[in-house]
């Protein structure tokens, strides 16, 4: 029994010496979210006010909710504050995609794909507008614009069927054990409006959680910045960089830190971008939908100019940006606290930063100056070509993706028993989406894949107690 203990003990003094990251914190607190975390740890644990949200703002976190929560309709309709939807569109409702603020997943045979949807773009060539470039950050498809629309309103054809065929592969560990992994192969059919290009460029997605995004626009940008190493000049094989996009609001560009490539720079502006890809929607920032001249949505009524109204615009961004964050659970646990130390000693946490303290919002104290625990440094990375998606977007080349935020982690499933791990919901389990790191994550995957099931296990325990 003793050499039974050993062994993982020895191996944490093994990555202790050898790996930098041994020097991130560790939290010693539940509260992830600040003094704003909730305690809730049920399948509504990702639906929750920021637990120090004033009593007087209350009621407009429930009227955004009904806007996020409650379908659109067609227009022209009765319900004139709701309708305008498509004639294009993924989804009628923001919770379509977030399903109860949490993570999407990809469509099962035989099903329409909801939470998850392509991007679409082509190459760039010589002769591309440099403005077209700098506002949108590739070349939307001609024809299909930016998105993949599987559903339409009567009268309209949607743009496409979208199915997934999946590729098992098995990978050895090197004690011996077996994980089997799945890869995706997209496939489109019945296409509405012509062929798609020969040259067209996908990119899968699936819904993220909605959880703690006041919380991450907080953060100072210089403190995003200052963990910049795009040439990667101390070594550590980490060369995390900032995406820089089109601020529709100030009209230049700015940081993003929002969506799985950091292409949008506010809460706000990824909620207006998500109306009008996801839904039809036209809104006062992102006045014109995904449709095309040449689909000719503008010669069926819509919801009025614009559809989403800046107050209801106001409400659901008013929603979004005061989620909740789950508190931590089992901090306590001994295999918790393990895997807390092998996250950041085999090399995680260079990337899933642990602690970060936002600055001053105006009009919002309960976001500001408050100790968080997200475990992101919202900077794009190199992962590898096994995710990669072969598609730019603004500064993030085929092979990068933004860091992705791990509180709430634990939940996800139980939020959304369907719910997959990684940009396009891949990983049915944490240890999958380990698996496919690749990149600049290949060293602390190769770490990991050389550790006793023991510590896997603490790993992973630490990965659920988030």
């Amino acid at each position: 029994m003793k050499l039974l203990l050993a062994a993982p003990a020895l191996a944490l003094m093994f990555f202790t010496a050898a790996c930098p990251g041994a020097d991130y914190p560790l939290q010693d607190t539940v509260n992830s979210g600040g003094t704003g975390t909730v305690a809730q740890s049920d399948h509504n644990a990702y639906s929750l006010p920021l637990g120090n949200l004033p009593i007087a703002r209350r009621l407009d976190f429930s009227v955004g909710n009904s806007f996020f929560r409650n379908p659109w309709v067609i227009a022209p309709s009765s319900t004139d504050a709701r309708d305008g939807l498509g004639p294009l569109f993924n989804t009628n409702s923001c919770q379509g995609c977030h399903i109860k603020d949490g993570r999407g997943h990809p469509p099962a045979p035989g099903e329409t794909a909801v939470s998850l949807f392509l991007r679409l773009s082509v190459p760039a060539q010589p002769d591309t507008d440099p403005e077209l470039l700098q506002r949108h950050g590739f070349v939307p498809a001609p024809v299909y614009g930016s998105q993949l629309q599987t559903a339409a309103i009567p009268g309209m054809q949607p743009e496409a069927r979208l199915a997934i065929d999946w590729q098992l592969l098995q990978e050895r560990l090197d004690d011996g054990s077996e994980v089997e992994l799945r890869r995706p192969v997209y496939r489109t059919d019945k296409p509405g409006y012509g062929p798609l290009p020969d040259d067209l460029l996908i990119s899968p997605r699936v819904a993220p959680p909605m959880i703690g995004l006041g919380l991450l626009e907080a953060i100072p940008e210089k403190t995003l910045l200052a963990a910049e190493d795009p040439h990667d000049l101390d070594g550590d094989g980490i060369s995390g960089r900032a995406n820089q996009v089109w601020d529709r609001v100030g009209q230049r560009t700015a940081l993003g830190r929002f969506g799985l490539k950091a292409a949008e720079v506010s809460v706000l502006q990824q909620s207006m971008a998500a109306f009008a890809g996801d839904m039809g929607l036209s809104s006062t920032l992102v006045p014109d939908t995904d449709c095309t001249s040449e689909q000719q949505c503008d010669q069926l009524p819509d919801g009025g100019t614009p559809e989403v109204s800046d107050k209801i615009a106001a409400f659901v961004n008013f929603y979004a940006m005061s989620l909740a964050v789950p508190a931590r659970r089992n901090l306590d646990d001994p295999a918790v606290q393990q895997g807390a130390e092998l996250f950041n000693e085999i090399g995680c946490a260079a990337c899933h930063t642990p602690r970060h303290t936002t600055g001053s919002v105006a009009d919002r104290p309960e976001l500001g100056a408050q100790v968080i625990w997200p475990y992101t440094d919202l900077l794009l990375h190199d992962m590898g070509d096994g995710l990669a998606d072969g598609r730019s977007e603004f500064l993030a080349d085929g092979n990068e993706w933004r860091t992705p935020p791990l509180w709430g982690l634990g939940l996800a499933q139980q939020i959304n028993p369907r719910a997959g791990f990684l940009h396009d919901g891949r990983a049915r389990t944490l240890e999958e989406a380990i698996l496919w790191h690749g990149g600049e994550a290949q060293r602390t995957v190769e770490r990991y894949r050389g550790l006793p099931a023991a510590l896997r296990q603490s790993l992973t325990a630490f990965l659920n107690s988030l």
